[in-house]
């Protein structure tokens, strides 16, 4: 298992006043979906069934729970619960993807009696448990492909067919009004009997946006949900999602690591990304704040289930940077998620369709201790609350590797500073430093001071007392 090192020991600062964005003011349209009120300071946590634990079902990840609420976890997201379809299946176990019965539970996870008990344990711990749903597609043998065949897409031969290279799957035809209400049901099914709060939706921009427009009140007229659009597309979050994916600053991430070096997968796969440095992370929050939904919030990440099986661990992708890119995917605007394991520096690519040997073990280490300090962060500072729309105040720094920014809501102030790069830099502004009389260092509680240089990686988060 690799390590971040003393990561504790690690402590950044920087910035030079730029002036600030009005985000609220550049979208073009309101972001107006009716999020519920737990959603502000939510810490997103992704669980994998299949590998997360000896038992690899609900009642195994059940146990797990009050440790995640110690954590700090707000929402625990389930992989796809389903059964598995065998048709086309691919390999042993099959894709949580390719679902066979939207209103069933996947023996291999449990029974619905163990989903609703899941659900009664989180909510008792206060959490919440949003399940992952795929309405893009079915598998090949879902009961609908000879019970309902008007309810597919058909190619120009007039067959069913798998978007992508997904053989194992069926796309939904969504100009049918039926294959609608069939959908609609089976979400509204979740919610009423197993008191779900709501959906991380797969391929969501896959389906018609007005889809989700029709899905999302009969959804809030059982009870308020949360929905997660796997998608970075702009009109899904105008009405009918709460947060997207923010692939975009993923990609961003990994072009910084690549470009400086540490990102290992990268090299070792031959991916050409591009050159990337700190600048790019606001030039990409000033683009997404013209181009989307006044607003609009995106789920941050170093890892999800998608990223560590086929894209590389956090380790293989960050190396000596996952500290500093971990703290920006809590401190940018948005929300964040973790992924099973990372709580615990697990460094293994699970199988996706085999019964995977190597699980974490979730022994409290030093990563327990950094996360659970950033949870913490993100629930004791409301300028870090997804209800903070202003665009956060980049300052500039001598250095194009350094990126420095203030966040604030009233009088709470979060100043974050991280050298994205391998090399040491000297710590200089621009313009005027930022204020951080009266902060102090959040992982050492000390007094807030701006250092001359900055080591590689290194990173500071200065909060107000």
């Amino acid at each position: 298992m690799k390590r971040i090192g003393k990561i504790m020991a690690v402590l950044l600062v920087g910035g030079a006043a730029m002036p600030a964005l009005a985000g609220s003011n550049l979208g073009k349209t309101k972001a107006s979906s009716p999020a519920p009120e737990w959603f502000d300071n939510t810490v997103i946590y992704e669980v994998n069934l299949r590998q997360g634990t000896p038992e690899r079902n609900l009642r195994g990840m059940q146990k797990e729970l009050p440790r995640l609420a110690d954590l700090g976890v707000d929402v625990v997201w389930l992989m796809p619960i389903h059964p598995i379809s065998e048709a086309n299946r691919k390999g042993t176990l099959g894709s949580y993807y390719a679902v066979k019965d939207y209103k069933g539970v996947n023996p291999e996870f449990g029974t619905m009696q163990d989903l609703q008990e899941f659900v009664r344990t989180a909510h008792s711990l206060r959490m919440r448990v949003i399940l992952d749903e795929v309405c893009n597609h079915t598998g090949c043998d879902n009961a609908w492909v000879t019970e309902h065949p008007e309810y597919y897409a058909r190619n120009e031969k007039g067959e069913m067919f798998g978007p992508f290279d997904w053989t194992d799957t069926y796309k939904l035809d969504y100009s049918n009004p039926a294959t609608r209400e069939a959908m609609i049901d089976a979400l509204e099914y979740w919610v009423r009997e197993a008191d779900i709060d709501g959906y991380r939706c797969d391929v969501a921009g896959e389906v018609p946006a007005d889809f989700w427009e029709e899905a999302r009140p009969r959804l809030q007229a059982i009870k308020p949900v949360l929905m997660l659009a796997e998608s970075s597309s702009e009109p899904l979050l105008s009405k009918a999602f709460d947060v997207d994916y923010a692939w975009p600053m993923k990609d961003v991430f990994n072009a910084i690591a690549a470009s400086k070096g540490v990102n290992a997968y990268a090299m070792e796969h031959g991916q050409k990304l591009p050159k990337a440095d700190a600048r790019d992370i606001k030039n990409l929050l000033e683009r997404q704040a013209k181009d989307y939904p006044a607003g609009a919030v995106h789920m941050q990440m170093v890892t999800n289930h998608d990223l560590n099986s086929w894209e590389g661990t956090e380790f293989e992708r960050y190396g000596r940077g996952l500290g500093a890119f971990a703290v920006l995917s809590y401190t940018l605007p948005g929300v964040p998620m973790m992924y099973t394991g990372q709580e615990v520096g697990f460094n293994h690519a699970f199988e996706f369709f085999e019964t995977d040997s190597v699980q974490p073990d979730y022994t409290p280490n030093e990563f327990t201790t950094f996360y659970k300090m950033l949870n913490g962060l993100r629930h004791s500072h409301p300028a870090l609350s997804a209800k903070n729309k202003e665009f956060p105040e980049f300052h500039a720094t001598g250095s194009n590797d350094v990126v420095a920014f203030t966040r604030k809501a009233g009088d709470d102030t979060v100043t974050v500073i991280a050298n994205l790069s391998d090399a040491e830099v000297p710590l200089s502004f621009k313009g005027k430093a930022p204020d951080v009389k009266g902060l102090q260092n959040h992982f050492t509680g000390a007094p807030a001071e701006l250092p001359a240089t900055l080591a590689p990686w290194q990173f500071m988060v200065l909060v107000s007392e």
